[in-house]
């Protein structure tokens, strides 16, 4: 039976041990690297498994032999009382990262946090309106009761302090903020500054104490009749805001708004009279190419000495506002939506000319429905539809006096 060691080592072979593994007995160990560094090792048994254990480094400026044989004693009492001392160890570390998380997190604000959200994220966002939504309903809404709160703290209570106020009142913008808290909550669990539910989650939670809101009714957009358009653009003709340019642009084009206002120059080629909305801006995520007529050629040469990379900029620098052209709308006293310029446009289509279907859709930029022909579809009758917005627009410019005269055309000749 070999011999137990007992203190075999000594303070001057601790400092002259060769590389290897070198016992003093029970269970402690010197662990010296080719390096030459120096480590205590405690080896124990438990449950039948032999285990490692660090003690700390060796010789200079670490632990002394002394210091390890107590060390190596404290722990050989735990595990005689069945004390796995890595688990133990394990234990203190995970206490001691969530204790270190937590006083991290208390100094970290949801503004904080949102901000953060924001930066990262509005990069991938399909327009600057929805990056300014999110920042102007918090700031209006959110950032006064919980901006500089703890996000670690944030709680149901202060969700409800929040949506009650506008949940009725403001439907549609209470149900958007709700989401939007709900998502930087959930960024900051990701990021261990909070642990358990989201205080702002819909189902299961805000669900059993808002009422559910009624669900809107979308109708369509109001439209002017196609016959009132040349009286209306004859009436925009007479006014010079940028705001009238930019509503005349639109008819023309058959365009959204989101797409008008935030034209840029480098989207568009003069010489072949072609605007070319990019992907990120188009509602179905997809480039469109916008045949340009001469009229819109004219509206753009007379934007071009406002020296800015805005097709139709805001008075004071930057893009238009949204509500601009809608702001225009209701100063002429016409109750329609800009949007509803659209349908003006498709209406004329199917009632006054030949142009096929399909060509009017995508002047419309609309995606088809049908998924075969969608599939075999690769071109966008670009030629076609440049002489279909040619046509609209000498229609827009018509006299108003004229435009009773006309009778529905339906020229065969124009197919798809």
């Amino acid at each position: 039976m070999p011999k137990k060691l007992s203190n075999a080592l000594t303070p001057l072979t601790v400092k002259n041990a060769k590389p290897g593994r070198h016992a003093d007995g029970g269970g402690l160990h010197l662990l010296v690297k080719e390096s030459g560094a120096r480590s205590w090792v405690y080896r124990f048994m438990l449950n039948g498994k032999s285990r490692d254990v660090g003690l700390g480094t060796a010789g200079t400026g670490g632990i002394s032999l002394a210091g390890a044989r107590d060390a190596r004693d404290a722990l050989r009492l735990k595990v005689k009382g069945g004390i796995d001392p890595l688990k133990e160890r394990q234990r203190e570390a995970a206490g001691a990262l969530a204790a270190a998380q937590a006083a991290k997190a208390a100094g970290i604000t949801f503004r904080a946090v949102a901000e953060g959200y924001i930066g990262a994220n509005e990069g991938s966002w399909r327009n600057d309106k929805h990056r300014q939504q999110w920042k102007n309903t918090l700031a209006t809404y959110v950032y006064p009761v919980i901006g500089d709160l703890p996000v670690a703290e944030v709680v149901t209570c202060h969700v409800l302090q929040i949506l009650e106020p506008i949940w009725k009142v403001k439907a549609e913008t209470a149900n958007r903020l709700r989401g939007r808290v709900e998502t930087i909550l959930d960024a900051a669990k990701a990021r261990g500054y909070r642990d358990g539910e989201n205080p702002a989650r819909w189902r299961g939670h805000i669900a059993q104490i808002l009422p559910v809101r009624s669900r809107l009714t979308r109708g369509h957009h109001k439209a002017m009749p196609y016959n009132e358009i040349p009286a209306f653009v004859g009436a925009l003709h007479q006014r010079e805001a940028v705001s009238a340019l930019a509503l005349d642009f639109t008819i023309l084009t058959a365009a959204r708004t989101g797409e008008v206002i935030g034209a840029k120059w480098a989207e568009v080629d003069l010489d072949k009279a072609i605007w070319t909305v990019p992907a990120s801006r188009m509602k179905a995520g997809k480039e469109h190419r916008v045949p340009l007529s001469p009229r819109a050629i004219e509206i753009l040469k007379s934007t071009q000495g406002l020296r800015t990379e805005w097709l139709f900029p805001a008075t004071k620098g930057g893009s238009m506002s949204g509500m601009a052209m809608s702001m225009l709308l209701r100063r002429m006293k016409v109750d329609v939506t800009v949007h509803g310029f659209r349908s003006s446009f498709r209406d004329w289509s199917a009632e006054c000319t030949g142009y096929a279907h399909e060509v009017a859709e995508m002047a419309l930029a609309h995606t088809i429905e049908n998924k075969v022909e969608r599939a075999y579809r690769r071109g966008d009758l670009f030629d076609k539809r440049r002489r279909l917005m040619d046509d609209w627009a000498a229609y827009c410019a018509m006299p108003a006096t004229a435009v009773g005269n006309i009778t529905p055309i339906r020229n065969t000749a124009v197919s798809s």
